[in-house]
């Protein structure tokens, strides 16, 4: 993450697991995820692409890369909180997802948001 104060942008992300859309006999086990992207700088900063990473429990790694998120390219000032709810298909019951937000802050900078390592995990799979 970029270090100076302009551009400190916070990522919190946690999946739900959606029982209603899962299929366990087919390996199809659906997970939403809500992010919230805070603005802890002291500019404006807009989200230009998402990069994610997800790891299945076999290891499988897909990567998506997009510009924006779910159809959007937010400006967030400084203070404020963007928050989206989108979601992801695994073949196993667990896993995980990771990656970063590329941002450009209102003096021009391009930087990257890190978002944090967080699980995918049918609550079932705990027992």
């Amino acid at each position: 993450m970029h270090s100076d104060i302009r551009y400190l942008i916070q990522v919190d992300a946690h999946a739900t697991y959606i029982d209603a859309q899962s299929n366990p006999s087919e390996n199809r086990y659906v997970f939403t995820y809500s992010v919230a992207i805070k603005n802890g700088g002291i500019l404006p900063a807009q989200l230009l692409q998402r990069y994610w990473k997800i790891t299945d429990g076999d290891g499988a790694i897909r990567e998506v890369h997009g510009d924006g998120v779910v159809g959007e390219q937010p400006t967030i000032i400084p203070g404020d909180t963007f928050t989206y709810i989108s979601g992801a298909i695994l073949d196993t019951v667990a896993g995980t997802m990771e990656g970063y937000f590329d941002m450009v802050a209102a003096d021009g900078e391009v930087f990257r948001a890190i978002i944090p390592l967080f699980s995918l995990l049918k609550p079932s799979a705990l027992h």
